[in-house]
């Protein structure tokens, strides 16, 4: 079955503390793996910003710039951080645009996990 992006609205709304119609579970679950793949990125990213010395553009490509800083390095922690960053973006990338999604509570649970790798790895470096 299709999703109904205006579930979209109802999720906005409660997260604004509106009174509406309880968002549904898929709005939910799509809304995780989007913000999981987020809070991966922009922790990748600041590290390399702020601990490294990197310059990454406030553009599109910064997705791509960080993810393959990683993904080319040597370092076997570091090529796991831009493996699964990569994972993460194609799974947001079908949550915030796919019609349906099969198997969408696995690809939250997946997505959920790996993004906590992703941050605790990023700690450790």
């Amino acid at each position: 079955m299709s999703f109904d992006w205006t579930e979209y609205l109802n999720l906005a709304q409660d997260l604004a503390g509106q009174k509406v119609a309880p968002p549904t579970k898929e709005a939910k679950s799509r809304s995780a793996i989007s913000r999981a793949y987020y809070a991966a990125f922009c922790k990748a990213r600041n590290h390399l910003r702020d601990k490294e010395g990197c310059l990454i553009p406030c553009t599109g490509d910064a997705h791509r710039i960080v993810r393959d800083t990683f993904k080319d390095s040597p370092d076997s922690r570091r090529k796991k951080i831009g493996v699964n960053l990569n994972r993460l973006r194609e799974d947001r990338r079908k949550a915030d645009y796919d019609d349906s999604m099969k198997s969408l509570p696995d690809i939250t649970r997946i997505a959920l996990i790996k993004s906590d790798q992703i941050v605790t790895e990023l700690d450790r470096l």
